[in-house]
Order: structure tokens, then C-alpha cells, then sequence
């Protein structure tokens, strides 16, 4: 589906320079002589390679229609990682290239994740945006620090270092945003 050049966000994939592109992030531009136009940072599905390139509003770019299935993380070996179709209940191997060391910090036995397809190649796993941690360690609270404003370094079961509230202690379940690794709140019972 062709879409105006100045219409892409993140998260997009579209096909350009003979290659599938992953938008990362864009900034509209207007200097002072000349059009406006977006400034995008690409990334390359395949290889990882980076791509910052331009668009006027009077370029079209082929935007790229993924394939989504909801799947179920079952369990890792050494490079795959096993999935299992919700819909099917067949299983999918992914190798760690393709999920990437972000994404595979999250991925815990019964997560659901949403696994991205493009002409029956898988091109990446799509997390929840919220994941809920345990942590395993945290700073103890320092004397005269106020309660609302600081935080402090905790590390949870899965290596993952957040910065928490100074009321976080070891052993509490928090949330944490997976695409920038940020704390949300305690968790719910």
C-alpha cells in the first residue's frame, strides 16, 4: 500500500531501497528555505543495518502489511526460541537474531506475544507493552531521602536493571514497560 512520504511513525515497515525497513523514529523538519519534509531513522529487518533518509510530503513510500499471530512463548534452547500458535497449536522455532537481546530479556514460559510475518517469514516478536517483574534485588532505603522524588537501582529475575521508588523493596512484583525498560507501577495482586 503506497502511503505519503510524510505520513510514517514508528513501528512502520516499509519496503525501500530494495530491502523491508523498520521505522525507529521520525522528526518533521521545516528549514528555513525550501519544503518541509520528515526525518526518519530506518532500521533493516534482515541485517540490522541503520538508515536515516528523508521524505517530502510529495514522496510515496510502499508501507508493508505484517502478518500478526498470537503465540505463546514455551521455552528456549541454547539459539531457537519455541512458540506455540494460539490459534493452531502448532509450534514455531525463532532464532535469537530475529527476537534480539531487548526483546528475549522479557520473554518468560507463557507469555503471549504477537510474532510478525511478512510472505511467511518471520521478521520479529512483538512484546506486551507491560511485563510484571519480580526484583530480586534492590538498594536499601538511605535515611533523609524523600520518598516521592528519588529512586533507586533494583535488578529483577530476569537480570533486568529498572530504576524503582525508594518503597520497592526485594521480592515485590513490579510492572515494567518493555520497549524502554521503565518502571510503572507495583503490581496488583
Amino acid at each position: 500500500m503506497k502511503v505519503d512520504g510524510n505520513s510514517l511513525r514508528p513501528g512502520n515497515v516499509v519496503e525501500h531501497k530494495s530491502g523491508l525497513w523498520k521505522v525507529v523514529k521520525t522528526q518533521h523538519v521545516k528549514p528555513g528555505k525550501g519544503g518541509a519534509f520528515l526525518q526518519v531513522e530506518l532500521k533493516n529487518i534482515r541485517d540490522n543495518s541503520k538508515l536515516n533518509d528523508r521524505f517530502r510530503s510529495s514522496e510515496t513510500v510502499e508501507k508493508v502489511r505484517l502478518e500478526q499471530k498470537k503465540c505463546q512463548f514455551l521455552y528456549a534452547d541454547g539459539s531457537d526460541y519455541h512458540f506455540m500458535d494460539n490459534n493452531d497449536y502448532t509450534q514455531i522455532a525463532i532464532a535469537h537474531d530475529v527476537i534480539g537481546d531487548d526483546a528475549s530479556l522479557y520473554l518468560k514460559e507463557g507469555i503471549e506475544v504477537e510474532v510478525e510475518m511478512y510472505e511467511q517469514e518471520i521478521i520479529g516478536v512483538t512484546l506486551p507493552e507491560h511485563i510484571t517483574l519480580q526484583v530480586v534485588e534492590a538498594e536499601s532505603v538511605v535515611k533523609g531521602q524523600t520518598q516521592s522524588g528519588s529512586f533507586k537501582p533494583a535488578i529483577c529475575d530476569n537480570g533486568l536493571r529498572v530504576m524503582v521508588p525508594q518503597y520497592i523493596e526485594s521480592d515485590t512484583y513490579i510492572v515494567v514497560n518493555s520497549t524502554d525498560n521503565s518502571f510503572v507501577e507495583r503490581a496488583k495482586n
